[in-house]
Parts: structure tokens; sequence; C-alpha cells
């Protein structure tokens, strides 16, 4: 973590200037608009709606990693196969790329509260559609609705807590809140496992409605509204052209996407593909991979691996977060206080050269040649270190884009956000094909040169930043002070 010390000397836009955090947090953007903006809640109030908020960021992770393991279960009794089950998958991690950046574009005008007491509805409904389900088309459809819900999680709840917390106090309080979601990949395999083999995949299904209903209850009867209302005020009436008349208006939740315009965002997001796609190449067909591999037919224990690669995530998140910040002062004293946002990428190099690659090429070369206990141990140790490693990959450029487009943060985060979900998407629905025409070890192997790629990309955009900025201006932070 950063001394204080350290925030003293870091002139991101992520942190406040030196001589507003030495006169006190109500002087970073004056002192009436921060009095009215940040000091509505208490700091009770604040930790309950931080509470609150990561019950419902669990749920897009509880709803996807819950139905993982339970793959061969739904094939066998729908009559299907293990890569059919699996497109159910591909169009839930796509309907929650566009539900996540519509989600978050309303809840930009109509409030995060709003936008709650809508998604979640979709949630429970969705959960009970896909525990009713008795066809392959059923379960898509309800699959799709269920993701749909559940994507609000994520987002608006990091909106809600940009609202309420300083810029000095908002990284702390992020922290708690991704850190309490990751807690979902870590436990979702494991309870989605257990249910199938000791009761039944519908089980967990029913379990995700009534998690859905213990979030509805509370949010309907005490979540406040964390947007600030004239900030939702100036954004209605500008989508409204000025007219105060209106009480609706249709918004574009695509039009974050145009700054992918900029080559900066547009390679850095690649690059964490690259990285993502290792982690669904190892966990996604892990029931056709391991299971087969090591004769493990007990969903439960299934599930056992995942928490491997989930405890990777929960670790992982604050460990990059302090190699990110860390980066950056090194950069800045390298160069005598001069900042160069580019520097904060240096702290991906270590897992993008071998952390990921290495963890995936391990996995599989284990899961086809290394047979028992000593093969299993490998996979277990792979896991969790391509869990520590996507997180090393992903969280840096997450702040970097916060660094270079502070005014427009949520959407550039929203954006980048779905391209890694459609590529992720389109790639799972041709994981187990692949495997069963090349093999275990040759799939992982190329999915471990295409990280080698993703670090390729990172190197270019440390060394060249500053010009590929000038290629295409989408409005980027050009001072320290943002």
């Amino acid at each position: 973590m950063l001394t204080e010390e350290d925030a003293l000397h870091e002139e991101t836009p992520l942190l406040a200037q030196v001589n507003a955090l030495e006169s006190g947090p109500h002087t970073v953007n004056g002192p009436s608009k921060d009095d009215d903006q940040y000091n509505r809640f208490s700091r009770s109030q604040k930790r309950f709606i931080v509470a609150l908020l990561s019950w419902v960021g669990l749920l897009p992770f509880l709803a996807s990693g819950s139905f993982v393991p339970s793959v061969p279960e739904i094939a066998r009794e729908l009559h299907s196969t293990g890569p059919i089950i699996n497109l159910a998958i591909t169009l839930s991690i796509i309907c929650a790329a566009v539900g996540s950046l519509m989600w978050a574009t309303y809840s930009g005008t109509y409030g995060r509260r709003s936008v709650y007491l809508w998604s979640l509805p979709c949630l429970c409904i969705g959960s009970i559609g896909v525990a009713m389900s008795r066809s392959v088309p059923t379960l898509m459809i309800w699959r799709v609705v269920q993701a749909f819900g559940a994507s609000s999680g994520l987002s608006v709840g990091a909106g809600a807590i940009g609202d309420m917390y300083r810029l000095e106090e908002r990284g702390t309080a992020m922290g708690i809140f991704f850190g309490a979601c990751f807690v979902g990949p870590a436990i979702a395999p494991v309870a989605g496992g257990i249910a199938t083999h000791y009761a039944s995949w519908r089980a967990a299904q029913w379990a995700l409605f009534f998690m859905g209903v213990g979030a509805y209850i509370p949010i309907a009867l005490w979540l406040p509204e964390t947007l600030h209302p004239e900030v939702a005020k100036k954004k209605f009436l500008e989508a409204a052209g000025g007219d105060e008349e209106r009480t609706f208006v249709w918004l574009n939740p695509f039009r974050s996407l145009a700054l992918l315009r900029s080559p900066n965002i547009l390679i850095t997001t690649i690059a964490g593909t690259t990285a993502l796609l290792t982690d669904y190449a190892l966990l996604i067909p892990l029931s056709y991979t391991i299971g087969r591999a090591y004769n493990i037919t007990n969903e439960a224990i299934i599930g056992m691996f995942f928490l491997a690669s989930g405890v990777g995530n929960i670790i992982g998140a604050p460990l990059a977060g302090h190699l990110a910040d860390r980066a950056v002062i090194k950069g800045r004293e390298r160069r005598g206080g001069q900042w160069y946002p580019e520097d904060r990428l240096r702290a991906t190099l270590s897992g993008a050269l071998f952390l990921v690659p290495l963890s995936t090429l391990f996995s599989g070369l284990a899961t086809q040649f290394v047979p028992g206990m000593t093969g299993i141990v490998i996979n277990v140790v792979c896991l969790f270190v391509n869990g520590v490693a996507v997180d090393i990959m992903l969280t840096p450029p997450s702040s970097y884009y916060v660094d270079i487009l502070h005014s427009r943060s949520a959407e550039v985060w929203a954006a980048s956000s779905a391209v890694r979900q459609f590529a992720v998407a389109l790639s799972t629905a041709g994981i187990l094909p692949l495997i069963n025409t090349i093999g275990v070890a040759a799939t992982d192997t190329l999915f471990a040169v295409i990280a080698w790629g993703g670090f390729a990309l990172i190197v270019l955009t440390i060394r060249y930043g500053d010009r590929m900025r000038a290629w295409v201006d989408v409005g980027y932070t050009t001072t320290v002070e943002g």
C-alpha cells in the first residue's frame, strides 16, 4: 500500500495535488462542492452502502462461475453436448458486455439505485427460467436474461463508490469493493459443483434467485441514491437537448466504444484480452481436461480446482494495484518528477512475459503428459499463478485508462471491458472443439503464444505511448492535475 509520503509524491490524475492534500481533503475540488458531494453520507452509512454494493457485485461472478462445473451434467440431462452447452456461456458473456455498457450509461443519468431496481428483477426472473429449463434453446434464452440482469453489479457499483468518496479516499473503497467481489470466482465453481453433485444443477440457479431477492429487498428499502442530483440533472438536460419538459431520454450505450479509436486504449485492451483468454482456456473446459485426465467425475472436486484460480484473483488484485503505483513513483523519480503515463504499464511486464504464458503452457503439458497426483499438484499451482498473473495484466491498464482519460474514466473502463468480453465470448465457443482436435497441450501452447503477443503490445505502448497519443486525440488528460 502507498504510504502518506508516497501519496504526496504521486501526481497522476488519480491523486490530489500536493498543496491540496497538505491543506486538507476539502480543498481538492473546492470546499462547497466537496462538502456537498462527499459529506452527504456518514462513515457508517458509506460502509453499509459499500457492503450492499459488494453483495450485488458478487452476483455476476456467482451466476457465471456456478454454471461452468455443471456443463457435463446439463448436457446429459438435456441430451446435448458440452460444446453446445458452452454456447450458453458464450451468449451470456456477450449479453453481460452489452448489459454493462447499458446499465452504466443509464445509471449516470437516472441514478444508481434506479438501475439496480430494474436490473435485479431481470437476474431473478432469468434464474427461475434457467432452473426450469427443459431444452437447450430455453436454457440459452434465460441465461441471456440472467446475465443481462447481473451485469449491473460491477459497473454501477464502481460508479456509486465514486459518487461517495473523495479522490484520496476512493482507491481504498474501490479496493474493498473489488476484493469482496473477487470472492465470487473463488467460491462459485465450488458451490456449483457441490450443488450439482449432491442435489442438481438447478439448485444452484434457485440459490441465485434467492440471492437476487436478498439483494433487491435491502436496496429497495435502504439504499439511498448516491448520484448527486445536480450531476444527474445536468446529464439529463444534455441528453434531452435542454428540454426540461421531457421525463425520459433514450441513451446510446455504445457511444463510449468510440474511445477505442485511441491506439493506446485499443492496444492495451487487446493485450489484457490475451491474458484473459488464457484464464478461460484453462477454466471453461476444466471438466473435460483435468477431469478426464485424472478420472475426476465428482463436480464438487472439479469445483475445487476453480478455487485455486479464484484465490489467485483475490491476491492478485491488490498486489497489482501496489505494483502499478510503485511503477509510477519510480518512473517519476527517474525523470526528475516528470509524469509519463505509460510508466504504470511497467507493472504488467512480469505477468505478461512469464506468469501468464508459462502457467498456461505448463498446465497443458502437465494435463496431457503428467499422470497422478503430481500432475494434479502442478495444475493447481498453475491455476493459482494464472489467477494472480491475469490480475497483474488487467489492473494496471485499468488505472492507466483513468490516468489518460480522467474525465471519461467510467466510459473508457466500460468500453475496454466490453471488448474483452466479446473477444472471450467468441473464443470460448471454440475452446472445446480445438482441444478435441489438437489436444489440450497444443491448445494451451497456442494460448500461451497469444499471451506473449500481449507482452509485445505492452512493450510497444510503453515505448511509444506519447507518440501514439498524438495520433488520435480523444480528449486525453494532458496535465498531472487532470
